[in-house]
């Protein structure tokens, strides 16, 4: 059985996460979105938090304040190699928990079109595309996750 745990982003943990990033990158990143996660980390957002599995970090993401009701996920990242361990379903009920103890009634999810399906499993909706949005052949597709 794998242990799942989730705690806050430290600076420490930089190097796991671009590891992580470039583990997924032109697959699900951009590599022209290398740069803005890495300024994102050097701000050590607070309410990024690290997915670790046994003691390793193999997962990081961030739900944030979007207004009244709303919070917003931002850089969802997962390490390749724990695909089909569950460590996805972990983190957005993690995501869903926190959005609801929060009381927003829904999340923005800034997928592309080769994450979108997986967010699609948990219920969220596309309500707009914009082509290459976040790089050639990158397509952006903005979705509602209903709480």
């Amino acid at each position: 059985m794998i242990d799942i745990t989730f705690r806050p982003y430290y600076n420490s943990d930089n190097e796991a996460c671009m590891r992580i990033f470039d583990a997924n990158c032109p697959e699900f990143f951009a590599p022209n979105e290398r740069d803005d996660y890495q300024q994102f980390l050097a701000q050590i957002p607070d309410g990024y938090e690290i997915c670790e599995v046994n003691g390793l970090a193999l997962g990081a993401f961030g739900l944030f304040d979007d207004g009244p009701g709303e919070k917003t996920l931002n850089w969802i990242l997962l390490d390749p190699q724990s695909q089909g361990l569950g460590v996805g379903s972990r983190i957005m009920d993690r995501v869903m928990h926190l959005g609801r103890a929060a009381e927003a009634t829904r999340v923005r999810i800034a997928a592309s079109q080769k994450s979108a399906p997986f967010f699609e499993k948990f219920g969220a909706k596309a309500n707009s595309t914009i082509t290459d949005g976040w790089g050639p052949g990158m397509h952006r597709v903005d979705m509602i996750l209903p709480l």
